[in-house]
């Protein structure tokens, strides 16, 4: 470190300029280091006063103790300053500037305590996810689902539709250009994969219709391009009829009871509802799909909820080992809160073990609907100024802002109108408010609120204690107070320490911003035992 860096150094900590201030060998000499940034005046004075702050931001470079003057102007004179003592303090703030870390103290000696945290949004951002149904590996979901719900269910008009006209297959390329398409405005969220898709065929053996090479190669490209940003559910097993578990085949009968969107109709037992769930998992499992939940067709569960969210975690946890399993089931509409919810959590016992997040939608299906048949209607997201619309609206509520659509009102028969209609849609978010949301996975979301419900934070002078039940990325935790350091997150023997934005757009993981009255810190959240010192 040469005298430039070391000037640089004292410039930029408070804390390597008290242990400067208040060395032994200086207040022997009556040396007093205020900034070394400016040059020596004609008079062989060097002088600097306090930088001017920006409205609303405490810097916390213009905090120094000054012990011989009370004015916030500190003098050093090139006759008091030796070389010689200079270069032994260089010693000292080099190996302080490595470690990052010290305990700022007020001007009478005393430490400051912090008054409050907790934890935020993550990045100080709003959470964003889209939801895509009824996808699987080249089926028409809609074309092979219509005829059969309507056997099941003659009366319905709208299962009344000319499904031989429309095509049989969503080719691979729309997938791509989809996917990457996403990736390119960092849009995630959760793609289902049926794993009977309509009882055409089983994912993990043979789809009649198609050669094994090609279902090879689609499965292969929702690995590649699909998973890093998406989660993958199934979305129960045929999403049509109901199978037999001893069999593997559908239910002889062919009505509303044995149709999964409406499927069980008499009471089921979590083990009963488990064993069903996790038979579509292992197809997944058996295609090299990752997962770690799933997703209900329709009303599937409606008569046995409290059941359902037992059987999801016992299956998820099963085949995949998963910590933390989710599901996706319902959809919030007016003021119902679209934040996730932890159930069967007993907080009074703080029992997790059996832990599961219900991640609700927030948006009904606007795009082309269920059987790709319908007009789009963007402007209920989202119109093209993003000035209105139920994205809009979850978005200025600070509620994670989660759209639903499903895969066949996408490609709309070919057209692709309801996939125009989507990049409308991501287009005006992120013109407005490219700055305030974060396109997540729903396993992300789903894993961020549980930490951010239970983890336990205690304060403990300058310390912060966070005992996590869950790790997650991005972790957003909000100090009260107006004096700190350079931060220092500890976890195990490994060490983090912060590094400062000035704006929080460029607020990320391993950064910290500095506002008026409070610190805002993001780091990754490891699972145990986490401190931070300020």
């Amino acid at each position: 470190m040469g005298l430039f860096d070391v000037m640089i150094a004292l410039k930029r900590n408070p804390i390597l300029r008290m242990n400067c201030d208040t060395d032994p060998y200086n207040a022997e000499h009556g040396i007093t280091i205020g900034d070394l940034s400016s040059s020596s005046s004609k008079q062989g004075t060097m002088m600097l006063a306090n930088r001017k702050q920006e409205p609303n931001v405490v810097s916390n470079s213009n905090t120094v103790a000054c012990t011989k003057q009370p004015d916030p102007v500190c003098r050093v004179t090139e006759r008091s300053l030796h070389r010689r003592n200079f270069l032994r303090q260089a010693v000292a703030v080099s190996a302080l500037t490595q470690v990052g870390i010290g305990t700022l103290r007020s001007a009478n000696g005393s430490s400051v305590p912090i008054d409050k945290a907790e934890i935020e949004l993550p990045r100080l951002r709003v959470p964003a996810s889209f939801i895509i149904d009824d996808s699987t590996c080249l089926v028409n979901m809609g074309r092979f689902c219509m005829p059969q719900f309507a056997a099941a269910l003659p009366e319905r008009k709208d299962y009344q539709k000319p499904w031989r006209q429309w095509p049989s297959e969503i080719p691979d390329g729309f997938v791509r250009e989809f996917g990457l398409w996403c990736a390119e405005y960092q849009v995630r969220g959760k793609y289902s994969i049926v794993p009977y898709p309509a009882c055409v065929g089983w994912l993990d053996r043979s789809l009649p219709g198609w050669s094994q090479r090609a279902l090879r190669e689609s499965l292969k490209l929702v690995r590649e391009l699909m998973v890093p940003n998406w989660d993958i559910h199934p979305e129960m097993i045929t999403h049509t009829r109901v199978i037999d578990l001893k069999t593997g085949r559908p239910m002889p009968e062919i009505n509303a009871g044995t149709m999964e969107n409406s499927y069980p109709q008499e009471h089921k037992s979590v083990d009963q509802l488990a064993a069903y769930l996790a038979y579509a998992l292992k197809i997944l499992q058996n295609c090299e799909l990752p997962c770690e939940g799933i997703t209900t067709p329709g009303g599937f569960g409606n008569r046995v909820k409290k059941e359902l969210a037992l059987a999801v975690h016992q299956a998820v946890r099963a085949v995949y080992g998963t910590e933390l399993p989710h599901y996706f089931k319902y959809v919030m509409a007016g003021e119902a809160s679209t934040v996730p919810r932890l159930e069967n959590l007993d907080e009074a016992q703080q029992d997790l073990s059996r832990l599961v997040v219900n991640v609700p939608a927030g948006t009904g299906d606007w795009f082309g609907g269920w059987d790709g048949d319908r007009t789009p209607e963007p402007d209920r997201y989202a119109n093209r100024e993003a000035t209105s619309g139920r994205m809009v609206e979850l978005i200025e509520r600070k509620e994670p802002a989660v759209m639903l659509c499903h895969w066949p009102g996408l490609y709309s028969q070919g057209t692709k109108a309801g996939f125009r209609a989507f990049q409308q849609v991501v287009r005006a978010l992120h013109e407005r408010f490219r700055d305030q949301i974060l396109w997540m996975k729903i396993s992300d979301l789903a894993r961020y609120y549980a930490a951010k419900k239970l983890t336990q934070v205690e304060l403990n002078g300058r310390k912060i204690k966070l005992d996590a039940p869950f790790a997650t990325k991005q972790l957003t935790l909000r100090v009260q107070t107006k004096i700190m350091t350079q931060p220092l997150v500890e976890f195990q023997d490994r060490q983090q320490v912060l590094s400062e934005t000035k704006s929080v757009v460029a607020l990320k993981s391993g950064r910290f911003l500095v506002e008026a009255d409070s610190v805002v810190l993001c780091f990754d959240l490891e699972k145990g035992a986490t401190n931070v010192t300020l």
